[in-house]
């Protein structure tokens, strides 16, 4: 085992220790998460998503995040973050080294963890979703995940993280800019429509 993947299941062990105790979480559908590569997305309202979206994918698999570069700016942070297989985005810009990373990622057959939103939001379709991450899918004929994360996280009270069927974007040819924005909402609705499904198991 590598350095990197070495690195990334112990913090991740101890994260889950620490989150399970303070702010319990239960996921359902981790089974969907597929072998090799594949495209994880989900909504982003609170800092702790990036955690909630490691948890839920299994232990034997190596979650790769995008992050903003303000983060990298701390060296020791930084560093960090790089040794785990965290990397920086320009948010805003069309980051092409970004970019880069992310296909490479994804051609290792690693998984990929994506906010589709770009920023973190405060009610649904606040933000439109970039189309990146299903650009990239394309690229590198990997499926998109849609995975919920609950926006609402009280001290002590179980959340619900839920990850939905893989969708494939096989077969589709090459996109226009206009069919990258549809299927990136249509997925935005699918993550919302988790989260009608976890409302519905907690009644």
């Amino acid at each position: 085992m590598d350095f990197k993947k070495l690195l990334y299941r112990v913090l991740r062990r101890l994260f889950m220790l620490t989150y399970g105790l303070l702010w319990p979480y239960k996921v359902y559908g981790r089974e969907k998460i597929p072998a090799g590569a594949a495209v994880v997305c989900a909504n982003h309202t609170h800092f702790s998503d990036p955690f909630y979206m490691a948890f839920a994918v299994p232990a034997k698999y190596h979650l790769c995040l995008m992050a903003k570069q303000e983060l990298f700016k701390f060296k020791p942070l930084g560093w960090l973050l790089r040794a785990i297989g965290t990397f920086p985005v320009n948010r805003g810009t069309a980051d092409m080294n970004a970019m880069k990373t992310a296909l490479e990622v994804l051609k290792s057959g690693k998984k990929l963890g994506i906010f589709p939103e770009g920023t973190r939001t405060h009610s649904d379709g606040e933000v439109s979703p970039k189309a990146g991450a299903v650009r990239l899918a394309q690229k590198a004929g990997a499926p998109l995940v849609p995975m919920f994360i609950p926006r609402e996280k009280k001290l002590f009270r179980r959340i619900r993280v839920i990850v939905g069927d893989p969708i494939s974007l096989e077969g589709l040819g090459r996109l226009t800019k206009e069919e990258l924005e549809k299927i990136s909402d249509e997925l935005m609705d699918k993550i919302a429509a988790l989260g009608h499904t976890g409302e519905r198991r907690a009644a």
